[in-house]
């Protein structure tokens, strides 16, 4: 059975292309979301960019018929712009956009029985409204990775006792078994003694099982803590793998690890030309000159836990010194940058860092992974259960999608990290606050 589905303005925000992800049903439009859309699209931010793509795909379909009777969609699907009120405006006291969603939603229901009607917003409250009138609403969920889909990157593996000392002894050993993801990270343990266990991760071809990388003395006092912070760092120091994602709760140590990686990457090893550092400030292309001061001392509050990271480091670093981040930033061998910066860019040989990711749209993160050119690393670090920004959640925003797509692919790798390590404090209230 064929569905209307009414799609609120913050959908079209969210994925401008987002009409055409309902197959064979019939997409609606009301006007008031067209004009909520008009009101975007001057922006400078990320809405504004979807918002005027949202419109020009709207006008490309004019070219099909008239957007009242409705025009066909590549998918089957069909969409029309509708008026909400029989005389083509409002009564006295409007009620904005989400009383004409609910408004038009009554209607339907009424004059297109046969076609059960959805509306579609990542509001809330508007679902909640729509709950309360009798008016079926749901999330936009196109581009949410199910509970399924969000991948640890690390499991367990029992091996025969002799094909565990075997790797032990080699430090190698060919994988047998269900297809598993590339550089999926491994817990071996003996299938007799469950106490003897060893580290390990699969190649990028997933045939077979690699020993973990040694962490270099040069990383100064950063030793891994537990079995899925030497995941971590074996993933962020192998040049191989192009493309890290880390998951992990507030205190889990996910920031340090990457840029204790990234410094000894680019100044001991000098592999990569330059440490780039970037967080959101959200939303993500806010323009900050409306803070005060160079872009230096613009970036410094949204920059501040990079910064605390790398001092913590360079004490480490240098005995005890206080060698801070001024120093690394002087040099040219690190720099941080808004990722308002950073479209239309083309990124070589660097080593990047984009830390709390899960606050960044799938387009966003689309964007940002797309500027990465030949010899570049990059690493997304974030916890996708504290998030700031109202457009997503914990399923749909871009860090989790990064995770659910590239879980198939040998150039990247992603661990979730699950114990904190930052004070017996600070895990508690990770945990109970």
């Amino acid at each position: 059975m064929k569905k209307n589905f009414i799609l609120d303005t913050n959908v079209l925000l969210h994925d401008p292309r987002a009409f055409q992800q309902f197959e064979e049903n019939t997409v609606i439009i009301p006007i008031g979301v067209i004009e909520e859309i008009d009101h975007f699209k001057r922006d400078l931010s990320e809405l504004g960019r979807n918002a005027r793509q949202a419109s020009r795909g709207l006008d490309e379909l004019r070219q099909r018929g008239k957007l009242s009777e409705g025009v066909d969609l590549d998918n089957g699907g069909r969409l029309r712009v509708a008026m909400t009120w029989a005389e083509g405006r409002p009564p006295a006291g409007g009620g904005g956009a989400d009383h004409e969603i609910l408004e038009l939603a009554r209607r339907l229901q009424r004059e297109e029985a046969d076609a059960p009607c959805v509306v579609v917003s990542k509001d809330i409250n508007l679902r909640i409204k729509a709950d309360g009138l009798g008016v079926a609403a749901e999330d936009y969920a196109s581009d949410r990775v199910t509970p399924a889909e969000l991948y640890l990157g690390h499991s367990a593996l029992a091996l025969p006792p002799e094909r565990l000392a075997r790797f032990q002894a080699e430090g190698r050993l060919p994988y047998e078994g269900e297809a598993r993801p590339p550089n999926e990270y491994l817990t071996l343990s003996d299938a007799q003694d469950p106490k003897r266990t060893a580290l390990a991760r699969l190649d990028p071809a997933g045939t077979e099982i690699l020993a973990l990388r040694p962490v270099p003395r040069e990383m100064g006092g950063i030793r891994p803590r537990n079995r899925e912070q030497s995941f971590a760092l074996d993933a962020l120091l192998d040049e191989r793998i192009t493309l890290v994602t880390i998951i992990g709760k507030a205190g889990t140590g996910k920031t340090l690890l990457a840029v204790a990686a990234g410094l000894y990457s680019t100044v001991d090893r000098k592999r990569y030309r330059s440490l780039l550092v970037s967080r959101p400030t959200l939303p993500m292309g806010r323009d900050l000159g409306y803070l005060p001061g160079s872009l230096e001392e613009k970036l410094d509050p949204w920059m501040q836990p990079i910064f605390d990271a790398m001092e913590l480091l360079q004490s480490d670093r240098n005995g005890g010194g206080r060698r801070g981040p001024e120093a690394l930033t002087a040099s040219g061998r690190v720099s941080v940058e808004p990722l308002s910066f950073i479209r239309g860019r083309s990124i070589h040989q660097r080593y990047m860092i984009i830390d709390e990711a899960q606050n960044l749209t799938p387009l966003e993160v689309k964007t940002i992974v797309t500027r990465v050119g030949p010899g570049t690393k990059i690493v997304l670090t974030g916890d996708i259960y504290q998030i700031d920004n109202p457009y997503v959640d914990a399923l749909s925003n871009g860090l989790s999608k990064a995770v659910g797509r590239f879980r198939e692919y040998g150039l990247a790798a992603h661990v979730t990290l699950g114990k904190g390590v930052r004070s017996e404090l600070a895990e508690l209230a990770a945990n109970i606050l």
